[in-house]
């Protein structure tokens, strides 16, 4: 038998460090060749890091959250592989999720949620072993997601007595659902009211901590202004009804955000200040003739904002069908690398949830957001009765670094004006 190192990959050019999301595997647990032992995120995308050879985990130098450095040592696998014994020491070729597995490989579309809890980051050392784990402990806290883990707590389950199925022993809605299904109770069963003492610390990591970094990052930068107008709808949403009412089977449902989507396009061509980027620490403002709207995404896993790329050469069923298939990806973990970055503009919505205002957060190094918030029938004047009207707010921010208030109200007004009478948005002007 040899001992086989698996060392930290080199997951793209420029990267010197990437953070743990994700172990497939513990000491003890058996592997085989191009088996997804763990995966690592970067600023772009998770990567999965497959085993080069068969064999028995004996050491993993890590956990959830570390920031580890390229070619620091990860874990150790003890085999009778021939690789091994030619070749000690490996650093596996990496696969970003979305990436199609060659025939006979693991599915690259893993989507296991990181454990809740844990040491904060460290960096571990490029070289040597010096301060690394000796084994990581996966038995002290019940490994399990934090959806997974409020569902236990607001039934009064203690997840230490549920048997995980997931990978690592992580438990899963599923395995909650076993346990109660065979008749466990719930740890209060006196009916009476009772103080609630317990805490819970949650670690943010992987894609939690890309998201909160982010938002950090533009709110500490960026001065917003955040402009709100309302906007009548009755007339699109009737628009919308009679599209859909017709469309054909291939095509996708519509929804409101491809007519705003060509709105925006219809702008941006008289203001293309707002369809821009900027480099503050180089002083340069970069304004795009292509308009590469961001759409932001809710995933099990967290906030994504998957591109829809052209948005200036595509009509309004392509633009719904491109949504559709981004926010799958997004949602599944299949979106590649590309089609997460590169935005030129941000829309963001919350759809029925959307309240009546709000404050987005400009997607940096963006200069422009367009929140959507959601519709209400209300009773509007019309200079002589109240009638029903579909009406909706505009919650945009802008950068006021480079876009003034009258810019910022001038935008939003022409969109608001393509949207109440729908039919201006098809004309070529």
């Amino acid at each position: 038998m040899a001992e086989f190192t698996i060392k930290m990959p080199d997951v793209g050019e420029g990267v010197a460090e990437a953070e743990l999301v994700e172990w497939h595997v513990k000491p003890g647990d058996p592997v085989r060749e191009d088996m997804i032992v763990a995966a690592v995120m970067t600023d772009k995308a998770t990567v999965e890091i497959p085993s080069p050879v068969t064999g028995t985990v004996t050491w993993i130098g890590a956990e959830i959250g570390d920031r580890i450095a390229v070619k620091a040592p990860l874990m150790r696998i003890e085999t009778d592989s021939v690789a091994a014994r030619e070749q000690p020491e490996s650093a596996p070729s990496p696969r970003s999720r979305g990436e199609r597995a060659d025939e006979g490989q693991f599915p690259q579309t893993l989507s296991v949620p990181p454990p809740s809890s844990g040491p904060s980051g460290h960096l571990l050392p490029a070289s040597g072993e010096k301060g690394s784990r000796a084994t990581l402990d996966t038995q002290a806290k019940p490994l399990a997601s934090p959806a997974v883990r409020l569902r236990a707590r607001d039934s009064g389950v203690d997840l230490r007595q549920v048997q995980g199925t997931g990978p690592a022993g992580r438990i899963t809605h599923d395995d909650l659902d076993g346990f109660q299904s065979r008749g466990a109770q719930p740890a209060d069963t006196t009916g009476g009211l009772v103080r609630d003492t317990r805490t819970e610390e949650i670690k943010i990591t992987g894609l939690r901590r890309r998201i909160a970094e982010k938002m950090t990052l533009a709110t500490s930068r960026i001065p917003h202004i955040t402009y709100v107008e309302e906007v009548d709808v009755t007339d699109l949403e009737d628009l919308r009804a009679a599209m859909n009412s017709g469309r054909k089977s291939e095509q996708p449902k519509l929804t409101l955000l491809p007519f705003l989507m060509k709105a925006m396009v219809r702008t941006i061509a008289e203001q293309p200040a707002i369809n821009a980027t900027f480099d503050d620490d180089a002083g340069i403002v970069t304004r795009y003739g292509a308009v590469h709207i961001g759409i932001a995404t809710q995933t099990p896993s967290g906030l994504m904002v998957p591109v829809v790329r052209h948005a200036e050469a595509r009509g309004i069923w392509d633009c719904a069908a491109e949504i559709t298939r981004l926010a799958e990806a997004a949602r599944t973990g299949s979106a590649l690398r590309e089609e997460l970055s590169g935005s030129t503009i941000t829309v963001t919505s919350l759809g029925a949830l959307g309240g009546i205002v709000t404050t987005p957060v400009i997607n940096h190094p963006e200069v422009a957001i367009v929140g959507v918030n959601k519709i209400v029938t209300k009773p509007v004047w019309d200079g002589s009765q109240f009638i029903p009207r579909k009406m909706m707010n505009l919650s945009s921010s802008f950068d006021h670094r480079i876009v003034d208030g009258w810019d910022a109200a001038t935008f939003i007004q022409r969109i608001k004006a393509l949207i109440e009478t729908p039919a201006l948005i098809f004309i070529e002007g």
